[in-house]
């Protein structure tokens, strides 16, 4: 039985080694495993540069977030700017800097020619003082003379020139009507 159960391994082995010859099969997969390798390797450099360009545009995501964020700034400081000139306190503060002056009162053209209203010349008025002037020197009544004037100097206090009085005075830098200069403000494209 031992021979015979050798002979059918022999026999087995036999029919096995012919479906499956052992030299000339080494010499047909060297270039399927080489082309197995060599895909496998293209597709792991693919991946480097696809991870690699993507990390790229990371980077460059990142500036130009960063990038946005400081012209946003820079937009909203000049928005600021922009804001803050043209308060109506800053453009009248401008416009006198200008030589410019309120309007009068205004007339207007109906579309048949005719004049409603009475026009008038604008007039220089003084701008009121954004600095404050300094304070009168205080007072104590009869502490100045025997007459109860209340000033060291012995003065009239209703000779001190008043607000009012100095209102009516022309701002200085400001052409008066009686120089020959028109006083109406000009405006460009008018």
């Amino acid at each position: 039985m031992t021979g015979t159960a050798g002979q059918q391994a022999k026999g087995r082995a036999g029919r096995l080694a012919r479906l499956m010859p052992s030299g000339p099969s080494t010499a047909a997969r060297t270039p399927f495993v080489l082309l197995v390798v060599l895909l496998l390797a293209g597709g792991l450099i693919s991946l480097l540069l696809l991870n690699s360009a993507l990390n790229e545009g990371s980077f460059k995501l990142s500036r130009l977030e960063r990038e946005t964020t400081e012209l946003t700034d820079e937009q909203q400081a000049l928005q600021h700017d922009v804001d803050s000139y043209s308060e109506p306190d800053a453009l009248e503060r401008r416009a006198r800097q200008l030589g410019m002056v309120p309007g009068g009162t205004p007339a207007f053209l109906d579309p048949d020619g005719t004049v409603r209203g009475v026009p008038e010349r604008a007039t220089a008025e003084p701008s009121p003082s954004p600095t404050p002037t300094a304070p009168a020197p205080e007072t104590t009544p009869g502490a100045g003379g025997e007459d109860g004037a209340g000033g060291e100097d012995g003065a009239d206090p209703s000779a001190t020139p008043s607000p009012t009085a100095s209102a009516t005075a022309p701002p200085t830098g400001t052409a008066s009507p009686a120089s020959g200069a028109p006083s109406t403000p000009t405006s460009p494209g008018r």
